[in-house]
């Protein structure tokens, strides 16, 4: 009996694992707090665009899973270089499902990337009427 929960916490334990070192390929994460609920924000569109001499030139769009996190917001199809880039929560949309009014239906948060070799993480602590946003890790 004791055998298969070891099999079970193996492969659940190399899952994550494997999740883990994908997810660390990747430059740019995401993850939003509700403020006011102290929970994560699940259902959230993010967009990131990049900084051009023409303008803001769209990269990609994903959408924050149940624990308020996008963990790969670069896509992969791109190079991650150093420059400007801006990533805009649309966070009308999740106070319109909860039927809640906000300030603030879009939130843009630019940023600079000096070195491509780093990951970026960018958390949005969010609330109906403010939000506050930070370089995490």
């Amino acid at each position: 009996m004791l055998q298969p929960i070891r099999t079970l916490a193996l492969a659940g334990l190399l899952s994550l694992a494997s999740h883990a070192a994908l997810a660390a390929g990747n430059p740019l994460s995401v993850h939003i707090l509700d403020l006011q609920s102290g929970q994560p924000t699940p259902g959230v569109t993010v967009d990131l665009e990049q900084k051009t001499a023409a303008g803001w030139r769209a990269l990609g769009s994903a959408v924050t899973d149940a624990q308020g996190r996008i963990r790969e917001m670069f896509p992969a199809k791109e190079r991650f270089a150093a420059g400007e880039y801006r990533v805009v929560f649309h966070t009308g949309e999740h106070f319109a499902k909860i039927k809640q009014p906000t300030f603030f239906p879009e939130i843009p948060v630019p940023f600079t990337v000096e070195d491509a070799a780093q990951h970026y993480h960018i958390p949005l602590l969010l609330s109906p009427y403010g939000y506050s946003t930070y370089r995490g890790n």
